[in-house]
């Protein structure tokens, strides 16, 4: 089911990788933070901001796309892989089914509220407003309000 072998250059960039990641939620201010994913392989925009304590997936933060002037709120979770359930049967542990991994998309100007949770495979669309806590599961639309766990769209903006 899952490939787990690994090159000498996976290894290097999978260390290259986790040490930034040490190194992020120590970093100030914002920017610093943001060049800081920039080096794990995040790709963010221009004027995106990252607090300290946001947790950019380890395992291929290559596959998050964040645009121009976004703010990654303190507390948030970008997670571009997780356990694929499809391989699920009684008595057979989790942690042994292979992963899937899917890209994140944050458009420009969007907002993260704290402690939000973004799965893999969302796209968050421009100026959309995750509200704080909001554990977003699909895509959101550009220039919405979405809050709640799923996160649900309540308003449009500029209505």
């Amino acid at each position: 089911m899952a490939n787990n072998h690994r090159t000498p250059w996976s290894i290097i960039k999978g260390i290259w990788i986790r040490f930034w990641s040490v190194i992020a939620p120590i970093t100030f201010p914002a920017q610093v933070t943001t060049f800081v994913h920039r080096l794990r392989g995040v790709h963010i925009g221009k004027g995106s901001k990252i607090a300290r304590s946001v947790l950019i997936d380890d395992s291929r933060p290559d596959l998050i796309t964040i645009g121009r002037n976004v703010w990654v709120t303190a507390g948030c979770q970008l997670l571009c892989h997780q356990r694929d359930l499809s391989y699920y049967e009684k008595g057979k542990p989790v942690m042994d089914l292979p992963l899937k991994y899917a890209p994140i998309v944050i458009k420009d100007g969007a907002h993260i509220g704290i402690g939000c949770i973004i799965m893999p495979g969302v796209t968050i669309g421009e100026g959309a407003v995750i509200g704080a806590g909001a554990v977003v599961t699909k895509d959101i639309p550009d220039y919405c309000l979405a809050v709640g766990v799923p996160a649900k769209v309540i308003k449009t903006l500029g209505e």
